[in-house]
């Protein structure tokens, strides 16, 4: 059954998103409450974590066939676990999507203060290609 996903890193770039999952899927706004994005330490990615009182900016991609699930799932690895939460639409809808949420045991590795995407658009995304080589053969 095909599912919803939320993202907000990498991900957000629907090259790398077609990359990993192995199909283009349209991406759009969406954004999630109680929830704060991190910048990871020595990486070029984040880590979001639920903080009461945030909001994560993100983009959602619909109706994810589970073998692409299958391999978000092998891309984020050991630092995230899957989660089903309720994602907020710009027409103040709401839906069900699966996210990529930081576990708690490598907290340590987060950073203080927000990930920022336009950063990693200009500086961190050449990085991220380089270092995951290989990420669209999962």
């Amino acid at each position: 059954m095909s599912r919803h996903c939320f993202t907000y890193g990498s991900l957000m770039c629907a090259d790398i998103m077609a990359a990993v999952c192995g199909l283009e899927l349209a991406g759009e706004p969406a954004s999630l409450d109680g929830y704060r994005r991190h910048p990871v330490r020595h990486e070029a990615y984040p880590g979001m974590v639920p903080m009461p009182g945030h909001a994560v900016a993100g983009v959602l991609y619909r109706n994810v066939p589970p073998e692409a699930i299958a391999r978000l799932d092998a891309f984020e690895g050991p630092q995230y676990e899957r989660r089903c939460v309720t994602v907020q639409l710009p027409d103040g809808g709401t839906l069900a999507a699966d996210t990529y949420v930081f576990r708690p045991e490598f907290a340590s590795e987060l950073l203080p203060g927000d990930w920022d995407f336009e950063r990693f658009l200009r500086e961190g995304k050449p990085r991220f290609e380089r270092q995951y080589v290989g990420y669209d053969r999962l």
